[in-house]
């Protein structure tokens, strides 16, 4: 299983559920570099949260390239 965080507290989560035992992959305005976070993660290097869905389509064809045949949870906004 793999997750993709969009946002800090998105990668916080995905941190305490996947307990060292699943990929995590977020976008660059997730984390930065001096996070202790940054080393345990894969890291685009462009910014997830609030782009259009052809971008998000893009970081996902990318993770399954790397991944093939891994379910992946994405980070969902759950503001409603």
């Amino acid at each position: 299983m793999i997750f993709l965080a969009i946002t800090p507290e998105g990668l916080r989560k995905a941190l305490e559920v996947a307990g060292g035992h699943h990929r995590i992959w977020c976008g660059s305005d997730a984390v930065s570099e001096s996070d202790e976070a940054f080393k345990r993660v894969s890291c685009f290097n462009y910014p997830l949260k609030g782009v259009d869905k052809d971008v998000l389509e893009d970081a996902l064809e990318t993770i399954k390239e790397h991944h093939p045949d891994q379910i992946i949870w994405i980070e969902g906004d759950t503001s409603d």
